[in-house]
């Protein structure tokens, strides 16, 4: 995520990071299948490097790593409770999303975390950055809603500046609803029930 003369938070926060879950709670989830290198994921690490090599900031903030999740109906309200611990950038039915389950078509995906903006970012616009996320996004900030987005392969930006709080804890809510085949929205081979050529289903925050 970028700011102008702004500062960025990249899925990235950016002037125009991460409150929550204890990594040593964090483990992959079930798989048939895994890497070598899925051992070697640090839930307090995850892809930290600049997301957009050619237009790297100085002051931004990585929102990669343990975020709290919940899945409820589709039309149900923001849940005041979550269900348990989510691996950001992986896909909600990914191994080292350390939740592996399945989105259905009438389900809606929650995530929620806080963080803090740097004080040196005062004054500055801040910017709040999403890679990809799969596929219709909403976005709160401190319980206002900043922004949606609808595609599940390129990237999306929210100014937060006016959501922030003068100081201290931010919240940062993101929804996202995903249809999967049952919908009409671009996608590959992915499918609620893979077999032969087609891919598990990838649902949710799936880049930095």
């Amino acid at each position: 995520m970028t700011i102008r003369r702004s500062i960025c938070i990249t899925l990235a926060l950016c002037a125009f990071g991460v409150g929550g879950v204890a990594a040593a709670d964090w483990e992959p989830a079930d798989a048939p299948i895994m890497t070598p290198w899925a051992a070697d994921v640090d839930p307090e690490n995850v892809l930290p490097e600049y997301p957009r090599p050619q237009m790297v900031r100085d002051a931004w903030k990585n929102l990669n790593g343990l975020w709290d999740y919940a899945v409820t109906r589709r039309d149900a309200p923001m849940p005041a409770e979550f269900d348990g611990d989510i691996l950001v950038p992986f896909p909600f039915e990914s191994a080292l999303s350390g939740v592996g389950g399945v989105l259905e078509d009438s389900e809606r995906l929650w995530y929620n975390r806080t963080f803090e903006v740097p004080e040196e970012w005062n004054g500055h616009r801040v910017q709040l950055n999403f890679g990809a996320v799969d596929w219709e996004t909403e976005v709160w900030v401190n319980g206002r809603h900043v922004g949606g987005h609808q595609g599940g392969y390129n990237p999306f930006s929210f100014d937060i500046t006016s959501a922030l709080n003068a100081d201290g804890a931010q919240e940062l809510t993101v929804a996202v609803w995903d249809p999967t085949n049952e919908g009409y929205q671009p996608r590959g081979k992915q499918v609620m029930n893979p077999g032969g050529i087609w891919y598990t289903a990838v649902s949710g925050i799936w880049q930095t």
